[in-house]
Order: structure tokens, then C-alpha cells, then sequence
């Protein structure tokens, strides 16, 4: 993770500067890059977003977003995934989804990286929760657990394969166990 203090740089002016590749986010006054995926986490990332969209799309509930662009209570993140109750995505003045999302997201998953700042990694699932984010999950995929946190509730940690994992209401239908998460891994 590059961490660099922004220099007075105010969160408007970062949204100004042009994408870096990992991703670069904006907080508490510094700009800190994301590290770029390895392989158990882009795959756990690529499945549940599109096990999140086959529950949620058709049916115009949600839609769940790889690395997006997240900017609000004076911090610009990209989580891992993000998803967004339908009436809440941001359209342009066409009708599309918009480019930018000023928005906290419905629910937010970050996976952990070996490298990476678990506390960077919840201090943004925390941030998340206090602007009105109904879930976090913090997955762990050396340790096959994830850590889930609730709003305004203690975290609760999942470790074994047959729990059954909390997913915010407007996606009650999404039945997914710890054991069907990390079974994506294997090959």
C-alpha cells in the first residue's frame, strides 16, 4: 500500500487528479493505493458480484459493483465490491447509470489482502456504517472467515463452512454459506 500525505489537498482536488491503477483513495487526508488483486481475491470478488447480480438484477433489487468509485462523508473509496438497492444508483440525465456515485454504498465487502492494513480495510466498513451503509463484510481468505459487521451491533465472526451468511433484507433471497464462498477457490 503507497500511502502519501496529500499536502493540503482537499477531497475535491483528489477527485480532480486522473485514476491511478490499483486505485488510489482518498482518506482522512490521505491519498493511500490500493494494492493490486491476487488471485483468491479476484476470484472470490468476480463470483459474488455475479452471484449477488443473479439474485438481484432481473428482478431490479439491487446491483453489486467490482471496484467502484464510492465518495461521501469526506472520503472518496473504491471497496472491493459495492452494492446499491436499485432506487439508489446514481443515473446520468439519460437514464444510465452515472459515472459517479456520491452515495455510500447498501452493502460493502472488502477482501483482504495479505499486505493490506486490516485496520485501513475496516476503518472504511466503519466509515461505510455511520453514513447509513446496512452491511459490511471484512473476508479473510487466508484464514476462511469473515468478520460481518452490522450497524449500531458487534461484528460477528463466521469460520465455519456450513453458516449460513448475513446478507442485508432487500437480498433476503441470496442464500450463501461460508463454505460456498471459499469453495470458489478450489479448482
Amino acid at each position: 500500500m503507497v500511502q502519501t500525505p496529500a499536502k493540503n489537498l482537499t477531497l475535491e482536488e483528489f477527485l480532480k487528479l486522473p485514476e491511478t491503477k490499483p486505485a488510489s483513495e482518498y482518506i482522512n487526508g490521505q491519498i493511500i493505493q490500493k494494492h493490486i488483486p491476487q488471485g483468491k481475491h479476484s476470484r472470490i470478488r468476480g463470483e459474488l458480484v455475479t452471484t449477488i447480480n443473479q439474485v438481484a438484477e432481473d428482478h431490479k433489487i439491487a446491483l453489486a459493483f467490482p471496484e467502484l468509485r464510492c465518495t461521501f462523508g469526506g472520503r472518496s473509496i473504491v471497496p472491493d465490491v459495492t452494492v446499491f438497492a436499485w432506487e439508489r444508483i446514481p443515473v446520468d440525465e439519460n437514464g444510465d447509470i452515472a459515472n459517479v456515485f456520491p452515495i455510500h454504498p447498501d452493502w460493502t465487502i472488502e477482501i483482504l489482502s495479505p499486505e493490506q492494513s486490516q485496520t485501513k480495510v475496516t476503518g472504511n466498513i466503519l466509515h461505510c456504517l455511520k453514513q447509513g451503509t446496512k452491511l459490511g463484510w471484512l473476508i479473510v481468505p487466508e484464514e476462511k472467515s469473515i468478520l460481518v459487521y452490522p450497524p449500531g451491533k458487534q461484528p460477528e465472526l463466521f469460520q465455519e463452512p456450513e453458516e449460513v451468511l448475513p446478507v442485508p433484507e432487500i437480498l433476503s433471497e441470496l442464500r450463501l454459506t461460508l463454505g460456498d464462498l471459499f469453495n470458489w477457490l478450489k479448482l
